[in-house]
Order: structure tokens, then C-alpha cells, then sequence
């Protein structure tokens, strides 16, 4: 890729700052209730859409359906095709989506700093205790999965994050981080640290159904994997 089309595809991705903090995580282990601290990052306001991904393809054939190999994209890599619809592409794998995101000198997100994005309302930095905020989140999941996806360009949150909830399930980092783990009292147990991903395995926030299905998709796929209903957005380091 010239450096010119570098330019152009930096340019048209709109990135929010994001400032630091910290986030009671729902995956924190009974022996890790401590808030987790997150450095400042810029994350993608909106998904990545078909048509950003159709451009990407055009400088990065190497990706497209047939070229990849089959370790680090699955039978059903783009099955159905890109156009130039602005929905949140999706059918993609965690190393395309990752290369994508390098393309715009970023990554993806780790899960914490997708969490604590996703906990903000239009108002508030943090609204996983308010019923009615859950209900609809809920309500959003509940949409058939048969139904077209929705144009990208939702209420904005509190920080000027976008379709964080009610489009599509999104690729972390560090999607295979999320082993959950249904007995608490195991936690101690030194075997379970032995698997790729035990590094957060307690639940803390049961009630906070949507982001557990999240968990559970996250967890139960691999990084060629790739579905109708997950897509991924960037997250950029803050720059001195």
C-alpha cells in the first residue's frame, strides 16, 4: 500500500478519545475485586463497514476470500461477500480483522477497553446498574439474527462511541482471555491457570446478561473462526 492510500484510509476513520480509568470488570476473580485501570486510548467511533472493508481488500488482496489461508481464515471467510453498504462488516476473522486494524495504525481492542467503552450511556460513564439501560440493551439482542443488519451511525454514547450494543457481537485481542469458569471456589484451583486464557475466570456481574453472551460467544470461538454476527472496531495508542 502507497503511502498516499495509507494517508486516505487514516484520514477517514473518525477515532473518539477516550480518557483514563478504571472499570469494575464483570469478569474480575474472587480474589481480584479491585477496579481495573485503563490507559488513555482513541477507539473507532462506529464498526468497521463493508465498505471500509471492500476499500482494505482493494490494498490488501492477500485477504480476500480464496487467498487467505485456511489457518487464518475458516470456511466461512467473507462467504457472502462485501459491497459498499455501511453495516458493520462481519464474517471476518480475528487475524483479518487484526490486520485490518493495523492498516489504519491501530489494533483491536483488549477486552477491558471494549468493557469500559460499552459501559457508558448518553450521559453516564457507567451505566450497568440502571434496569431500564440493561432492558434495552437486552431488547437490542433479542432482534432475530435473520433480520438485515442495521447502517452504522447509532446514539452516540457519553464519550462519542457508537453501536457499541445492538448491531453486532465484536473481535477483542483478547477474546481467548475470557475462559469463564461456572464454580467460583475453583478459582484457586493452579491447574486451571495451565490453559491458554485462564487469566479471568470468575463471573462478578451476573446480572449483566449482555455482556455475558458476549463472554460466552468470545469464548467458545477461534481466531479463524468467523460468523454473521460478529464484526470488530479499532482502538488506536494514545500518541505523546
Amino acid at each position: 500500500m502507497s503511502l498516499a492510500t495509507a494517508l486516505i484510509a487514516l484520514a477517514s476513520a473518525a477515532y473518539v478519545p477516550m480518557p483514563a480509568g478504571t472499570i469494575n470488570s464483570v469478569l474480575a476473580r474472587d480474589t481480584d475485586r479491585e477496579p481495573t485501570p485503563v490507559a488513555a486510548f482513541e477507539m473507532r467511533e462506529t464498526p468497521v463497514t463493508r465498505r471500509d472493508f471492500r476499500r482494505f481488500l482493494s490494498t490488501h488482496p492477500d485477504w480476500l476470500p480464496g487467498r487467505t489461508p485456511a489457518v487464518f481464515a475458516s470456511s466461512g471467510y467473507l462467504q457472502h461477500g462485501v459491497d459498499d453498504a455501511d453495516v458493520p462488516v462481519t464474517e471476518v476473522s480475528w487475524f483479518a480483522a487484526q490486520a485490518y486494524c493495523e492498516s489504519e495504525g491501530g489494533r483491536l481492542p483488549t477486552w477491558h477497553e471494549w468493557e469500559y467503552a460499552a459501559a457508558a450511556d448518553a450521559t453516564r460513564t457507567d451505566a450497568r446498574g440502571d434496569p431500564v439501560w440493561l432492558a434495552r440493551i437486552l431488547g437490542w439482542y433479542a432482534r432475530p439474527a435473520s433480520q438485515p443488519l442495521p447502517t452504522v451511525g447509532g446514539e452516540a454514547n457519553v464519550y462519542g462511541v457508537r453501536d457499541l450494543h445492538g448491531l453486532v457481537w465484536e473481535w477483542v485481542d483478547d477474546f481467548n482471555a475470557l475462559l469463564v469458569n461456572n464454580d467460583s471456589r475453583s478459582s484457586g484451583d493452579p491447574d486451571k491457570l495451565k490453559f491458554c486464557g485462564a487469566g479471568a475466570i470468575d463471573l462478578q456481574d451476573r446480572q449483566n446478561y449482555a455482556v455475558l453472551m458476549r463472554v460466552a460467544l468470545l469464548s467458545s470461538v477461534s481466531a479463524a473462526d468467523s460468523t454473521g454476527s460478529l464484526g470488530f472496531r479499532c482502538v488506536r495508542e494514545v500518541k505523546p
